[in-house]
């Protein structure tokens, strides 16, 4: 069954032919580690792992990475320029009085751990910016040497027009893309032109006192030694290189990153390799909070830590995830949450029900399972196989095989449900129903009864006190 995937670059899909039979690469745009990521950066993490997932259950070797930026990503891309404020990780260091490597290492292990508790395959490498950047000036120097760049005092750019159909990734007009190109506050009046982007920050006008700088052979009158730090998007283009090779088969990365990021990165690549980037570009849109852009600006940035603060299953999160294309917005709210919670406990229950003892998988659940993923990576769909799975009249050791063996794409740890806990929150609940019990006070521990059973679960009074499962 031919695997067809959406490519941005064609705007249609596709069947997947991959550079070397059987293997796969691929590259993730990672996070930049200034803060806590929100949820919303969580599901772009969430459909990267699937389709990893996906591509592993097909019969592919893929080779993934996932970088970190953490350095070179400044605040003006917030504002659609890319090339304009602060850069982000130092303007973290000064408000958190931390060194620029202890915020990065702060909120990489944060991310490492949210990743790990939403069940996410650990990637084939996981770069660091920083380590990188030897590799990065002599992409900027190749660029150079090749005509494609240029200096002014405050910078090396990229100059758009010497680049092969600029902007065939977006489908725009270039001068539809002169936003976002660089001017903002940094206005250098050397640039050639508004679109052009830069390669390599010089430690001059405003990034005179950046905390993090190398020194690199590219001329500037304003500092000594070429000193300064490398820009955003030749990151991901050397990264990918340097792990990958010069031409990769996906590339994923949020839809925002379509006209900027991802399209400086084709150009420059192309530039310095002389062969095609990627072959496959896919993008996954944007989780809203209460149908909104989900930001941290907007005190709607919400991390998994406050998911799992007011009570919800980290992996209830995951499920929710499924429920939704990876490239349609999906909405989040608490009450939508709720639903998944209560989804995902039944879902636990119904798995329990079927025993321990695992039979054979089930060819025709599993085909319908595999048209499904197979077709744009759908798991939803995917996702409602399992559920009817869990309905049909097939024997329940054949049922536990057959699900185990779709939770190596859903990822919701259906193996390991021994190790799923009962939130602390409903474990205190239950002790209070418990008491109210013992007081013989039977219409509050009947309120707190209902109350369990809204969440999802039921409780079981025995000698040993009361038991909690999911319904």
């Amino acid at each position: 069954m031919a695997l067809k995937l959406y490519n941005t670059l064609v705007r249609r899909k596709e069947i997947f032919k991959p550079l070397k039979k059987g293997k796969v690469s691929l590259y993730y745009c990672g996070p930049t580690v200034y803060w806590t990521q929100h949820i919303g950066n969580l599901r772009g993490l969430f459909c990267a792992d699937t389709v990893v997932r996906t591509l592993r259950y097909l019969g592919y070797e893929v080779k993934s990475v996932r970088n970190y930026t953490d350095v070179g990503h400044l605040t003006g891309d917030n504002l659609g320029d890319a090339d304009a404020g602060e850069d982000k990780i130092e303007q973290a260091a000064r408000k958190e009085n931390l060194s620029p490597q202890e915020i990065a290492n702060k909120y990489i292990a944060i991310y490492e751990q949210d990743a790990k508790d939403l069940n996410m395959l650990e990637p084939t490498a996981k770069p660091r910016a920083t380590e990188c950047v030897r590799e990065m000036i002599d992409m900027i120097q190749t660029l150079s040497d090749k005509g494609y760049a240029y200096p002014t005092d405050l910078a090396v750019y990229f100059d758009v027009s010497k680049a092969k159909n600029y902007t065939r990734l977006s489908g725009q007009k270039i001068e539809e893309q002169i936003k976002g190109g660089g001017k903002g506050k940094i206005d250098d009046q050397q640039k050639k032109h508004p679109a052009d982007f830069a390669l390599w920050f010089f430690k001059a006008g405003q990034h005179q006192n950046a905390l993090q700088y190398w020194p690199s052979p590219f001329q500037s009158s304003l500092v000594k030694n070429g000193e300064g730090f490398p820009g955003w998007h030749i990151e991901c283009s050397v990264m990918s290189k340097k792990f990958l090779g010069e031409t990769i088969d996906i590339h994923m990365g949020g839809r925002e990153h379509i006209p900027v990021h991802h399209t400086n990165e084709i150009a420059q690549s192309e530039a310095a390799n002389g062969v095609k980037f990627v072959n496959y570009w896919l993008h996954n849109e944007h989780l809203l909070a209460n149908n909104k852009k989900m930001s941290k600006s907007a005190g709607a940035g919400y991390t998994l830590a406050e998911v799992k603060a007011k009570g919800f299953s980290h992996l209830a999160l995951r499920y929710l995830f499924l429920q939704a294309h990876y490239r349609s917005k999906q909405n989040f709210t608490w009450e939508i949450m709720t639903a998944a919670q209560n989804g995902f406990a039944r879902l636990i229950s119904q798995v329990k029900e079927l025993g321990d003892e695992a039979g054979q998988i089930d060819q025709k659940w599993q085909n319908d399972f595999i048209a499904k993923i197979s077709d744009d990576f759908n798991l939803p769909q995917a996702l409602a196989v399992a559920q009817n799975l869990l309905k049909s009249d097939l024997n329940n050791q054949d049922k536990l095989a057959t699900l185990l063996d779709f939770d190596e794409v859903l990822g919701l740890g259906l193996d390991k449900l021994e190790k799923i806990e009962i939130p602390q929150w409903l474990k205190d609940l239950a002790e209070k129903r418990e008491k109210a019990r013992r007081k013989e006070n039977w219409s509050e521990a009947d309120e707190i009864r209902k109350e369990i059973e809204r969440q999802g679960y039921q409780i079981e009074d025995t000698a040993q006190g009361p038991k909690l499962s999911p319904r």
